[in-house]
């Protein structure tokens, strides 16, 4: 089995729902992101490039990558960062995590992961996301988890669940029947920095 994501640019408005549901129900500590909705046409948010009537934009979200060949679990010298051989899913073990972020060096995709240099807080002060996230610890690197506790549990992602546009899909790349293999053997798709050999499980239909 080997989970991924496929995301159809063409549904993707740049709500920052998936964004703020992952924050909520991760727990995920202030001033950190693991999901993030991008502007490819200006320098900031919701901004276009070019003039009109060639202006254009377009919105991407972009979290780990939870590639096949993830360059982050290559460089952890304690086995941390490691790749799940039953789901796919790339993992963070807090626990064995010594803060030395190479994985963030080491990975390409720039500002999926994160590091937390203080105590994890959150501006309710107390946390209100799902029971079963692993709790956030002071100098370790977190990022996306696919959900993997709701996944567990026969559900789909919470970014995936919570799509107003409907444009996030999630299941077995591995299976020729699942819906995501369908959407991506019948639509044009783009990964994200294929040249660095990742092999990213997660599709753009572009």
């Amino acid at each position: 089995m080997n989970y991924g994501m496929v995301i159809d640019l063409q549904r993707c408005m740049g709500c920052q729902t998936c964004s703020t549901s992952c924050k909520l129900s991760n727990d995920v500590p202030d001033g950190i992101w693991w999901t993030r909705v991008l502007t490819d046409g200006g320098d900031f948010i919701d901004t276009g490039s070019g003039e009109y009537p060639q202006a254009s934009m377009r919105h991407i979200p972009v979290s780990c990558q939870h590639c096949e060949n993830p360059a982050c679990v290559k460089v952890c010298p304690v086995g941390a960062t490691y790749k799940d051989i039953e789901t796919g899913i790339v993992r963070q073990d807090y626990d064995k995590c010594i803060g030395c972020r190479m994985c963030m060096a080491a990975c390409p995709y720039t500002g999926v992961r994160s590091f937390n240099w203080e105590e994890p807080s959150y501006a309710t002060g107390l946390r209100v996301g799902d029971p079963n996230v692993a709790p956030h610890q002071k100098h370790t690197v977190e990022k996306c988890t696919f959900c993997l506790n709701a996944v567990a549990k026969g559900e789909d992602p919470k970014c995936v669940r919570s799509c107003v546009g409907e444009a996030r899909f999630f299941g077995d790349l591995d299976d020729p029947d699942s819906e995501v293999s369908r959407l991506i053997s019948e639509r044009e798709t783009m990964q994200l920095l294929p040249e660095k050999d990742t092999k990213p499980s997660v599709y753009y239909l572009v």
